[in-house]
Parts: structure tokens; sequence; C-alpha cells
């Protein structure tokens, strides 16, 4: 029987965090004190941008954590080449378990599906080589409902590993990110046949557990909310507080 989400231990709730540190602002040492505090955490990944991975591997090994790197980000409208060689050039590392990319949203709100799944499988073929997993964000705020559909079924003919909802990048929209309406339309469309991955505007401990007991994979939170969310767990005296 699954556990229910409020039942889980701060460390299994961790195993869901892939823990983003994205902001291109941050110095080195910005990046390493948080880096440091996602592995202290057990969080499933770090999400990295690629140029960070040697400077990061030494933190991660012999634990837990993995890295991830986030390929083509924030837009994903490099061409399939630069995409293909960016999966390549991060895929060679030991430490990296799996791979994001955001896929080119303006593609699939254009009805281009059968170019945004052939660039798809090209970023797949890299990634099995290196037996890698591809998790693809389809960057939902910009999308309709129709839309985010398309860009799933985009995913499942490429066979890709995971659909992931948003970078936390985007401008000129209502940011909704991850919520539990948008991620259950993305779980029915998928239907097992590729993990899940939330995120985007996943700042409380209620939204954390709603998505994983709706059954996500994985959730991508930002640095900021990690901490508070884990630290309410069941480990803890104070984890029936709300969030």
């Amino acid at each position: 029987m699954k556990k229910n989400a409020s039942e889980m231990s701060r460390k299994e709730l961790a195993s869901f965090i892939d823990y983003s540190i994205l902001k291109p602002e941050f110095s080195q040492e910005e990046i390493i004190a948080l880096a440091k505090e996602g592995v202290e955490l057990e969080c499933s990944s770090l999400c990295i941008n690629p140029g960070y991975i040697s400077l990061l591997e030494p933190f991660v090994e012999g634990t837990t954590t993995s890295i991830c790197p986030v390929c083509d980000f924030p837009f994903g409208t490099s061409s399939t080449s630069s995409r293909r060689q960016q999966v390549e050039d991060v895929a060679q590392y030991d430490c990296v378990k799996e791979i994001d990319i955001v896929a080119n949203y303006g593609m699939i709100r254009s009805g281009m599906l059968s170019e945004v799944t052939a660039d798809l499988v090209e970023m797949m073929a890299v990634c099995k080589k290196y037996g890698k997993e591809l998790k693809v964000i389809l960057e939902t705020d910009a999308l309709n409902d129709a839309e985010i559909v398309s860009g799933c079924k985009c995913c499942l003919d490429a066979g890709v590993d995971f659909v992931k909802t948003s970078t936390g990048f985007l401008t000129g929209y209502d940011l909704v990110g991850g919520t539990v309406e948008v991620v259950d339309l993305i779980m029915k469309t998928v239907n097992g046949a590729a993990k899940v991955k939330a995120s985007g505007c996943i700042r409380t401990r209620e939204h954390f557990l709603a998505l994983i007991d709706l059954g996500v994979d994985r959730c991508g939170l930002g640095y900021k909310s990690v901490r508070p969310i884990l630290e309410a767990s069941i480990d803890n005296d104070n984890s029936k507080e709300a969030y």
C-alpha cells in the first residue's frame, strides 16, 4: 500500500526533490554553498547550469545526490545540433544520472509537433548512448491545455523518461507552475508511459505533499523552499504545522 506523503520521513521526501540552483547571477561561492545544502538534505539531485558540473562534482561524490544539468535553458530554442552537443557534453560525467532540457515550446504552440518530436528523438539517442535519463520541460505556463497534451504526446513519441512542467524563468505570463491541475493533466496524458516531474511555484509543504500523493516521481524546488519544507517532516516535533 502506498504511503501517504504526510507519513514520509524527511529522507523519503528529500528523494523526491531536485534542488534548483539555476540563477545566472550566482557567484561560484553561492553555488557551492547551495550545493552543499542540497547534498546535506539528501535531495535526489542538484539542478544546475551545465558549466558548473566540474565545480560541483566533488561535493556529490560518495553521496546519494547526483547532478542534473539543465540544457538549452530556459528558452529551448537552440538548433537541434547545438542541443545535441550540449547533451553530449554533460552526459559524459559519471555524477550525472538525469538531464533536463527545455522543449521548443514556441514550436509546440505553432503546431510543429513532428519537429519537436524529431528534436527530442535526437536528445534521447545521446542519453541512451550514455545510459542517462532525459527530463523534458514543456513550459506549461506558456501553453493551453490542448498544447500541453500535444507536448506530452511529442515526449511519448520520442520515448523520453520524464515530462516536466516549468522552468521557473518564464516572463510575460501569469505563473502557476506545477499546480495539481496541470500535473494531473500531464499524468493522465502520459498514463504511466513516462515519469512526471512537477516544477515551478512549489513553495509550500502542503503543495509539495499534494503532488507526491497525486503520484509525481519528482518535484523541482527552488533553493529557498527546500529546507523549510523538509524541516517540517515527521522526523521533527513540528511536523503537523501548516506550510
